[in-house]
């Protein structure tokens, strides 16, 4: 522990649908700020230029919002540390490169993206793991400085101790030791000027005085880089707490690819944010039977960080759709259930964009819950009945549905338009008529082949709630093909 008042933070990249596991960590540092009377901070960590979005940080920060937590201290609210957002703090970490470089500790490398990945394939086919091989470590003071002169593009990375090992004590794990020769020789700052993740990261919690750095044991690995940053700027580490990642009841690790990880999900599907954040705080202590309904203020009271364990989060669907189910009936007023309804079909516009597309295409009210009920289930039920009346081979459809689900991920904003030109784009590349395509993706998405229009339902029902029907569609196809249905 630090005598320091307690500052913790949670530092989400905008480069996607934010995770549940953000949630997690941001809970955890919530709730260890409000157990020793500290600040929680919300920063923007945007230093990869190419996938952060504007888009993206709204949703981080609606969604973090949606989960009921709040920050003293953020790119929405300001503080006495900003700007919250790395983008907005380039100038800030030059001087602190040029003092690890002019003391030594860091090189410039010239090393073209080709030469390194030849280097990396090499290393992989002699059974080594990859990392810089320290070609530019010896450089001349004149050869470096001749190079940049004539406009060669560089970036700085850190020297590592070719000796010994890195010991540090992690507030979860206890005794860490990490043997030098396993810590690679990071870039610190890119040939654009922007600092990589970890000197900013560093250089951020420093000037923002954070004395506990709470995030996923995927992250353990990187403490060496990061203590030696600190060792070279002559700065006071923060105390390190690295928390075990949420994982499948398999155990594999929560991925998108196996399960649904978005925030959005689960806010769409109608999980109240009270049972959602009830469900990760029981990750975070050890409480009897029976006492598993906990409000937010109860979770705090019976958070105990010395206590946690190293065996992992079970990422327990049913579990969370008994809390959820207990949340409705135990938490809410009839009042407040006909609010929560109500603010859950307007969510995204939902409700008014589905009525506008449903007024020209009923014949009388009473067909609404067919045709546009789709956008409030949970769940589609679809099988290979489903799919009957679609004109492609099964074998088509598994074609079309592994080349649309990697192809919408590339959008960045997610609207009409440009899921239309993606899916457009996608059936040039399949040679087939757009028709063709979208024919299974109706089904995928509303359950029937007669449907409110495509691109716009799925606009609607937005990027996650999509991602997950075209998984499970994805599924049955895959099983017809395997059946030879």
């Amino acid at each position: 522990m630090t005598d320091r008042p307690v500052r913790v933070r949670i530092a989400p990249s905008p480069t996607g649908e934010p995770h549940i596991g953000t949630a997690y960590i941001a809970l955890f540092n919530y709730l260890f700020a409000k157990k020793h009377g500290g600040e929680f901070i919300l920063r923007i960590e945007d230093t990869d230029a190419t996938r952060s979005t504007p888009e993206f940080e709204t949703k981080v920060l609606d969604a973090l919002k949606w989960c009921g937590l709040e920050w003293s201290e953020g790119p929405d609210i300001g503080g006495p540390y900003g700007p919250y957002r790395q983008s907005d703090r380039k100038d800030l970490y030059l001087p602190y490169v040029e003092k690890i470089i002019e003391n030594g500790h860091g090189f410039r490398c010239f090393c073209t993206p080709e030469r390194l990945t030849e280097m990396r394939e090499a290393q992989r086919a002699a059974g080594k793991p990859p990392k810089y091989d320290g070609l530019c470590l010896t450089l001349s003071a004149e050869e470096v400085t001749t190079r940049m002169a004539a406009g060669e593009p560089t970036v700085v990375r850190m020297k590592i101790p070719t000796e010994g090992s890195c010991k540090f004590v992690d507030g979860v794990y206890g005794p860490v030791d990490i043997p030098w020769d396993a810590v690679d020789m990071q870039v610190l700052l890119k040939a654009d000027g922007m600092p990589t993740y970890h000197m900013a990261n560093v250089v951020d919690d420093h000037l923002m005085k954070i004395t506990h750095v709470a995030r996923g044991e995927e992250w353990l690995s990187s403490v060496p880089k990061h203590i030696l940053i600190y060792q070279y700027l002559s700065l006071e580490p923060p105390v390190f707490m690295h928390l075990s990642l949420m994982r499948n009841a398999d155990k594999s690790k929560l991925s998108k690819r196996k399960n649904p990880t978005s925030i959005s999900y689960y806010s769409a599907l109608g999980y109240l944010p009270e049972a959602v954040m009830n469900f990760l705080g029981l990750f975070f202590m050890q409480i009897a039977e029976g006492e598993e309904l906990l409000t937010m203020d109860q979770l705090a009271e019976k958070f105990d960080p010395e206590n946690l364990s190293k065996a992992g989060a079970i990422f327990d669907i049913q579990k969370l759709d008994w809390l959820n189910g207990r949340w409705l009936r135990e938490g809410l007023s009839e009042e407040e259930f006909r609010g929560r309804v109500l603010a859950w079909a307007m969510e995204n516009d939902r409700i008014n964009q589905g009525l506008k597309l449903s007024q020209s295409r009923i014949t009388k009210l009473g067909d609404l819950p067919d045709l546009a009920g789709f956008l409030f289930k949970s769940d589609l039920g679809l099988d290979a009945s489903s799919f009957a009346k679609v004109k492609s081979s099964p074998e088509e459809l598994v074609a079309i549905f592994n080349e649309v689900q990697p192809s919408l991920e590339k959008i960045l904003e997610w609207n009409v338009e440009a899921i239309e030109a993606e899916l457009r784009a996608v059936a040039d590349r399949l040679e087939k008529k757009l028709k063709v395509v979208v024919a299974p993706l109706f089904i995928a998405v509303s359950g029937s082949s007669r449907s409110l229009p495509l691109f716009d339902s799925m606009a609607i029902l937005g990027r996650s709630v999509v991602r997950q029907r075209l998984k499970v569609a994805g599924q049955v196809v895959a099983s017809m093909a395997g059946s030879g249905k």
